[in-house]
């Protein structure tokens, strides 16, 4: 079994599959805040006594602290069950639940003012993963429908095409194609986080 999850938006989303890429089951939730206690509780529900060989898990970008409650979970279960861990993007999942047969921008707020984008077509990556001020992203991303928590920000900023407010599904996990779902389980940040470590006196 695969159990995918995502935890880098305001999203919690879990989903289970079989061996052939079935969805069991899912669950999906907006929580705003408070991953970190709601996540495993969801996982447990959703697993009902069954483990799985394979962790996806959303590696961002998004929330700094979502993701890394996300990855760490998914190292703690793919420690206990001895089960593979790979990383899935976020936007890339945001695309995929998106169900569009063409191209398709993702958008999240990335802080600061700033959007996390990135275009896809037929879920492939049409853009590198880019963090710009709502007018720059306008400037660089050309799909005619943008998708996600962002997406009103970079249409209102280019003054022309489909906003869809949404938000990523773990539903949509085995949508993926294997680059976008084979990713190193490390945060992807696309940008350094707020937090420093204090250098030394």
């Amino acid at each position: 079994m695969i159990l995918a999850f995502d935890t880098s938006t305001a999203a919690c989303t879990a989903a289970l599959f079989d061996g052939s890429g079935a969805c069991l089951a899912r669950a999906d939730e907006m929580i705003g805040r408070g991953h970190a206690e709601r996540l495993v509780p969801m996982i447990e529900a959703l697993l009902d006594g069954r483990t799985a060989q394979t962790v996806l898990v959303g590696v961002g970008p998004g929330s700094f602290t979502g993701i890394r409650v996300g990855i760490a979970a998914a190292q703690g279960l793919a420690i206990g069950w001895s089960a593979r861990i790979e990383g899935m993007s976020s936007l890339g999942l945001l695309a995929a639940g998106a169900g569009i047969d063409g191209a398709v921008a993702a958008a999240v707020d990335g802080g600061h003012g700033e959007l996390f984008v990135q275009g896809f077509d037929r879920l492939a990556p049409t853009t590198p993963l880019l963090n710009l001020p709502p007018d720059e992203a306008a400037a660089a991303i050309s799909a005619p429908i943008a998708i996600g928590p962002g997406a009103a920000a970079l249409i209102d900023a280019r003054g022309w095409g489909e906003a869809r407010a949404a938000w990523p599904s773990a539903a949509a996990a085995m949508l993926l194609p294997d680059a976008l779902r084979t990713l190193p389980p490390k945060p992807l940040y696309a940008r350094a986080p707020d937090a420093r470590a204090r250098s030394a006196a």
